[in-house]
């Protein structure tokens, strides 16, 4: 290359990903090999060619090439084993189109280049480099933000999908950094997609900000004392390491070494014949003509290109580390959804729902209401959205609603927009009205919606329906029927390697389309508005696709639970749960403010005594939250045993380094995990809970019912099922969660369910028999593992089953439990082979369940909830044993929460019936709270306990009891 010249570098692996999901799936008629890819690969490519030859998309290329990852192994997985440790293997229909593809780039007559051991972008960034040095242009073909560091003066981003360039003016409007800075950005915030770590609780704006103050990455983690804002002055300190671990992840190679020098990259016309042969051998008849008419060659007389795809065509490892592609747009025409094809729950193959972004109508009067309404009566169900002033739908203010009664049918309900320069609600000037428009009032439309939302003629479809559930609860209508696209997903696939089920994720992965964003509508950062300042046309597409997309969403995802034999799952586990979950968010439970002050205070007073012990321990003062100064206190001054430095030379500090050493009986150690400990229960419990109180001292937690593998819930805004139940302090802490007056708390708590589980599931006779007969499972265990009789087991005795019966469950290796029971690592060996020896049929079942999941990529819980474990075949050893380990305990703990899922939804009809008046309020784990009237509570006991000890039957019949332990007093801490 020379000056003048203009290089083009196409990110081969994501074009593949963005070509697989724009279009549907397709087949090669006379062999049936997917080309579905190859398609949309090539039609891709060949606009690209087209539209640079036209200089539409700037100069001409003078030299261009595609760029492919050969596979998920590179250098940086020798820096850190987990890199892309999360990545799922690609579609097994995808895998045989890599080969054709690469095909495809050598049809066309370009270079097709790859690397053992380097990733795409590195191999951009090297040639990058080099043509810059040699005084050329470069536009790299992406969006891909990891390459957003190369952008400069003379290197530009192009997003072909969005037809738009990105220069440095343009990175530092997206990130609020210049393209200097992206690798430190990016080191900071992490990646969850490639499973760079970061630093917790740093999103791009905070990182952005504060290299703004302190210039880059490493005088920031050298001042990080200097922040004031305690969270994040304590995270990084704490993660300064995995930051820099982080930088050399993301920092790519501009050294690589090259096999195909630059000056082979030359643009030349494809040779007619080898191009059009290779199109018309894949079918693409279409593209096949344009090709012919802009080459000049008669397609008709050209002979087919032979290419051999007998067997799967492969190309790179099955776990390469190709990019999915989020901006992936629609390519084709609108497939008609018939009766046929949705019973034969094919929903795979109406992906190509293309949105014409339709005209979606606004709704300001009654009279258009009304006609909207009976369009969903005729229709049988109705798409429905709520738009509001908050994420937390307890303090939410209804901005609008919105519906969809048909694919591309759509409309908008404004209710609470204000006017851009007022506040208030419709503005006060003529001009505010004027810009504004008319809006009907709030009351006025939910008195005309009350109906058809509680007809059960009519399903109201949603997606994360539990929020709009409870908008429209907390206003008196209780919707019915439903049903949730994302529980409908879930239910599908709760797989560890989604992104998510999220209605944009679900959208972009079965649509093919990316919807508009919050942040295109509203803004970002200082100058972000309020929806509810929005303009009105402009929220109607918004809110309106979103209806539209949860509508088609609902088209595709609702045939396959029957399709693929999950319907029991969702009817019986996941939809009966959203108005329980709702009841109980809405509820709340009281805490008591002046309890968590004091607890606050004693805990600032314990953290201080325990710094000035560590003082004295250390003989010196120094900042316990400084890793770095407590590496140095505890291996460089005393010389503690088994330091280990980072690759930055700092020394580990991490918590299992400090177990480590407090098992051996050092004190300063001990010292710091209790001061670490101390603080961060104050940070996260007394100092916060009070913020999340309403007015009447209780505190509305939100529960995520779509976020876990095996169906487990979360909880957080605040989260209440992470207070330590085992420490001292984690029960002072629940001392202040309170009945109200004339009330007491009632926790309702499984007693040793996964154990039992376990002895059902791997038909462990021991186990049986003691659970049948009562026995204590722990004795018993150390009985048939020691020799020691139960009557007058020491208490030590029985702690150390104890701990070894849960670990297994959990795949407790012999370092875990040597650390666990203070114990030499060989002893901790030697008991975990013993338990292994006296419960062979545990050994069996871990041996069966591993080869399961393998050849199936999911196991089951008892109740056919499937937890999809596609790394369980991945080439990384450290990530194929993680998966190995969740997928032993996913029917365990899968079926544990299918169980205490079915409770919860018999409970409150089952109270009803016995006429008593108990509202359950939370959720954690294996145990139930409730909130039941003082005189009410000997008659409720006994009903919870039935309703939780029953709640398996009549589907899955156990071989083992379920019991219940059942308490009542005025807090939790009592009661449990």
């Amino acid at each position: 290359m020379q000056k003048g010249d203009h290089l083009f570098l196409v990110d081969g692996s994501a074009y593949i990903f963005r070509a697989y999901h724009a279009l549907p799936p397709l087949t090669r008629k006379s062999d049936g090999i997917p080309v579905g890819a190859v398609s949309g690969f090539c039609n891709m490519l060949w606009k690209l060619l087209e539209e640079s030859r036209d200089t539409s998309v700037g100069v001409a290329p003078t030299h261009f090439a595609v760029i492919f990852d050969h596979s998920s192994t590179t250098f940086r997985n020798a820096l850190y084993d987990g890199y892309k440790a999360n990545r799922p293997p690609p579609p097994e229909d995808l895998v045989p189109q890599f080969a054709l593809i690469r095909e495809a780039v050598r049809a066309f007559d370009l270079p097709c280049i790859e690397k053992q051991g380097f990733e795409a972008d590195d191999l951009i960034a090297t040639y990058a480099r080099q043509a810059q040095e040699s005084g050329g242009d470069v536009t790299i073909v992406s969006s891909d933000k990891d390459l957003m560091q190369l952008v400069g003066p003379n290197v530009t981003l192009y997003d072909q999908m969005k037809d738009k360039r990105l220069g440095p003016a343009e990175v530092l409007e997206k990130f609020g950094v210049l393209p200097e800075k992206m690798i430190d950005l990016q080191a900071l915030v992490g990646d969850a997609s490639d499973n760079v770590p970061g630093v917790p609780g740093i999103g791009p704006k905070t990182a952005a900000q504060l290299l703004e103050e302190f210039g880059d990455l490493e005088t920031l983690l050298e001042r990080a004392g200097e922040i004031k804002q305690a969270k994040r002055r304590e995270n990084l300190l704490a993660f300064a390491e995995q930051a820099r671990l982080s930088k050399r992840l993301v920092t790519l190679e501009i050294n690589t070494p090259l096999d195909v020098p630059l000056a082979d990259f030359a643009v030349r016309d494809p040779e007619a014949d080898k191009l059009i042969g290779y199109l018309k051998a894949m079918e693409f008849t279409t593209l096949t003509r344009r090709v012919a008419a802009r080459l000049g060659a008669d397609a008709a007389l050209v002979a087919t290109q032979q290419i051999d795809v007998s067997e799967p065509a492969r190309g790179p490892d099955l776990d390469a580390a190709t990019k999915p592609a989020p901006d992936a747009r629609p390519v084709g025409a609108t497939l008609n959804l018939t009766p046929a094809t949705l019973a034969a729950g094919r929903g795979e193959a109406m992906a190509a729902l293309a949105f014409d972004r339709t005209a979606y109508a606004t709704i300001r009067d009654v009279e258009t209401l009304d006609r909207w309404i009976a369009r969903a009566y005729e229709t049988g169900f109705l798409a429905f959205d709520v738009e509001t002033s908050a994420l937390d739908a307890m303090h939410a203010d209804l901005i609008g609603l919105s519906f969809a009664v048909a694919p591309g049918e759509a409309a908008y309900v404004p209710i609470g927009h204000v006017a851009a320069n007022s506040g208030d609600l419709l503005g006060d000037s003529e001009a505010d009205r004027a810009a504004l428009g008319m809006q009907l009032a709030e009351t006025a439309v939910l008195e005309k919606l009350r109906p058809v939302l509680t007809d059960r003629s009519v399903l109201k479809i949603g997606q994360n329906f539990k929020y709009d559930y409870l908008v429209m609860l907390r206003r008196g209508i209780a919707i019915q029927p439903f049903d949730d696209t994302m529980l409908i997903s879930y239910a599908l696939d709760a797989s560890s390697s989604l992104e998510g089920h999220g209605m944009d994720e679900l959208s972009e992965r079965f649509l093919g389309h990316k919807p508009i964003s919050y942040k295109d509508l509203c803004g970002s950062g200082k100058g972000m508005k309020a929806i509810a300042a929005c303009a009105i046309d402009k929220v109607t597409e918004y809110a309106a696709e979103d209806a539209d997309v949860t509508l088609r969403l609902w088209q595709v995802l609702k045939p396959r639970l029957a399709a693929e034999g999950l319907v029991h799952v969702y009817e019986r586990l996941e939809r009966p749960l959203v108005p329980v979950l709702s009841r109980m968010e809405e509820r709340g439970i009281r805490v008591d403010r002046q309890i968590l002050s004091r607890l606050s205070g004693n805990f600032a007073q314990k953290a201080a005594g325990l710094e000035e012990e560590i003082h004295r321990l250390a003989g010196e003062n120094f900042n316990p939250g400084s890793p770095k100064q407590l590496g140095e206190i505890l291996f460089g001054k005393l010389g503690l045993p088994g330091g280990k430095r980072t690759r930055t030379g700092q020394w580990s500090t991490d918590a299992r380094t400090l177990e480590d050493l407090a098992a051996e009986g050092h004190d300063l150690p001990r010292k710091i995990v209790d001061w670490r400990q101390i603080t961060k229960l104050r940070g996260t419990y007394t100092d916060a809970l009070p913020l999340h109180m309403d007015p009447a001292g209780r505190i509305h937690t939100s529960y995520s019912m779509a976020s876990t593998t095996t169906g487990r819930l979360s909880s957080s805004e605040p989260n209440l099922q992470n207070i330590p139940v085992r420490t001292e302090e984690g029960r002072a802490i629940r001392t202040a969660f309170v009945a109200a007056p004339g009330f007491q708390l009632v926790s309702a708590d499984y007693s040793q369910i996964e154990l039992r589980i376990l002895a059902h599931i791997a038909d462990i006779t021991q186990l049986k028999t003691a659970f049948q007969q009562g026995i204590d499972i722990h004795a018993m265990t150390a009985s048939e593992m020691f020799g020691v009789p139960v009557e007058g087991m020491e208490p030590a005795v029985r702690r150390r089953a104890k701990a070894i019966n849960f670990g297994i469950i959990y795949g407790i290796s012999a370092f875990g439990l040597a650390a666990q029971l203070s114990i030499p690592r060989e002893e901790a060996g030697l008991y975990i082979r013993r338990y292994f020896e006296r419960f062979p049929g545990i050994r069996a079942y871990m041996d069966e369940t591993k080869a399961r999941a393998k050849a199936d990529g999911y196991v089951e819980t008892l109740f056919g909830r499937r937890a999809h474990y596609p790394d369980i075949r991945h080439a990384n050893a450290s990530v194929r044993a993680f998966n190995e380990r969740a997928a032993i305990n996913a029917p365990i703990q899968g079926t544990a929460a299918d169980i205490i899922r079915r409770a919860m939804v018999r409970m409150e009809p089952t109270l009803a019936q016995q006429r008593l008046s108990a509202a359950m309020l939370l959720q954690v784990h294996d145990e139930l709270i409730f909130e039941v009237p003082e005189d009410e509570v000997a008659a409720t006991i006994p009903v919870i306990r039935h309703v939780m000890e029953q709640a398996a039957d009549p589907a899955v019949q156990l071989s083992v009891p379920l019991v219940v332990d059942a308490r009542a007093a005025t807090n939790w801490d009592e009661a449990h």
